[in-house]
């Protein structure tokens, strides 16, 4: 019995340390060489200070600023630890609403934001990532027609010709990743801190 247990045992161990450690480490330190970047998470410096990065949402409330779409993630309420508040981009709780088409609530905050967003630029269509969250509740990108559909509130909040900022966007603008995978997006970050570069 003893000569069938050994080399379980022995082989318990070896792939433990093969699986557990020589590989993770190996993987690590090659994404260090060749992504060092996206390996310490895409991070976004400014004046030698991080703000954020590439890969999380950060909430923009001000008129000035470009917004992402809606968060859904939630943290304890620090009054009740028994109930959740709503707290946008939370990345150590992401996750979506998991409400469905049909459920009133979602289609109650869907068309309040909608009808808000319409009256910020009328005639216009709203589009959909505006008013809707994403599966992670972090998405850090918006569709090219969410941030063109911004451009009117945040000139007028600036004083800034719209031209300009749409032209802005347009740089901003990443198209689907190979040229296939995804959609065009615009990462709203990047473009809010070269909307602040502008002045």
């Amino acid at each position: 019995m003893i000569r069938q247990i050994r080399p379980a045992i022995l082989m318990i161990v070896v792939m433990t340390v093969i699986t557990g450690l020589v590989y993770p480490l190996a993987m690590t330190g090659i994404a260090q060489l060749v992504f060092p970047g996206q390996a310490n998470g895409s991070l976004i410096e400014r004046n030698g200070k991080v703000i954020g990065s590439r890969l999380i949402g950060q909430y923009f409330a001000s008129d000035r600023y470009f917004h992402a779409r809606p968060s859904a993630t939630t943290e304890p309420d620090p009054k009740d630890p028994s109930k959740t508040i709503p707290v946008p981009y939370a990345a150590d709780n992401s996750g979506g609403s998991n409400l469905g088409p049909t459920n009133q609530a979602l289609i109650d905050r869907v068309k309040t934001e909608a009808a808000k967003l319409a009256k910020q630029n009328p005639g216009t269509p709203v589009p959909v990532d505006l008013v809707t969250t994403s599966a992670s509740g972090l998405d850090p990108d918006i569709t090219p027609a969410a941030a063109l559909f911004q451009v009117p509130r945040v000139a007028e909040a600036r004083h800034l010709p719209p031209a300009r900022l749409r032209q802005l966007v347009e740089d901003h603008i990443r198209g689907p990743v190979l040229g296939v995978l995804g959609e065009a997006r615009v990462n709203v970050l990047e473009l809010n801190l070269a909307l602040d570069r502008l002045h």
